[in-house]
């Protein structure tokens, strides 16, 4: 006799809900709290200006040399990879690098160095030193050198005026003996007394003692120069 197994079936777990007995069966389900309602979009915050408009925006950065050494970093490098980003982020985009240029060794934070160079409107630029210059005054038969007044004996401002006087014109020692000593002076100097009287002057002018300049075997002679004012009211107050 012939047996014949048959494959037995599985019952597969009933995907039906256990019944529920008592009042619970007839409970609401719990109620999942609301979301949050969404902001309502506030509105741009003006960076600028009523009756203007951004357009663009200045980034200095501020990298010396021997600070992009210690990155292993070439600036040529550093502003091709602003650039990529900045066309990635903003394809319509314009940009334009300008390296700063300063002295060697002069002090300050690079970023600063870069703005002052660059004209930074922000950034209170240096004044330049300007030279005050001398100011020969006739009127007041005084010379001040910037601040200070030069302290010039009479005879010395005697002496520088009737030069001055003369500019452009070479003014020999014996004119400059007869001009401003009597003919019958106990005092009246020579020539070479004359030297003498100029070279002390020239030390009082310090440093526009060339004002005067020696004219080898003539005398002396006096040129305006931009840092040389000659202040002088009503007739001339030379002895002639």
């Amino acid at each position: 006799m012939t047996i014949t197994a048959f494959p037995t079936r599985t019952r597969r777990p009933s995907r039906e809900l256990p019944a529920v007995h008592g009042s619970s069966a007839l409970a609401p389900a719990p109620l999942r709290p609301a979301p949050p309602a969404a902001a309502a979009p506030s509105s741009p915050v003006r960076a600028v200006p009523e009756g203007t408009e951004a357009r663009g925006f200045v980034l200095y950065v501020g990298l010396g040399e021997d600070a992009a050494a210690a990155d292993r970093i070439e600036l040529a490098r550093l502003v091709g990879e602003l650039r990529a980003l900045t066309s990635r982020l903003a394809p319509s985009a314009q940009t334009h690098a300008a390296v700063a240029l300063a002295p060697a060794g002069a002090g300050g934070r690079d970023v600063d160095v870069v703005r002052r160079a660059l004209g930074d409107p922000a950034v209170q630029q240096p004044a330049p030193e300007v030279d005050p210059g001398i100011v020969i005054d006739l009127t007041r038969k005084r010379v001040a050198i910037g601040d200070e007044v030069a302290p010039l004996t009479y005879r010395e401002f005697e002496l520088l005026q009737h030069i001055v006087l003369r500019e452009g014109t070479t003014v020999g020692r014996c004119d400059i003996i007869d001009a401003l000593w009597d003919a019958d002076a106990d005092d009246r100097p020579n020539e070479r007394t004359i030297d003498v009287h100029v070279r002390r002057l020239r030390a009082k002018l310090g440093d526009y003692a060339e004002v005067i300049r020696t004219v080898r075997g003539a005398g002396y002679r006096f040129d305006r120069h931009a840092d040389v004012t000659v202040l002088a009211g009503g007739p001339s107050p030379d002895r002639f």
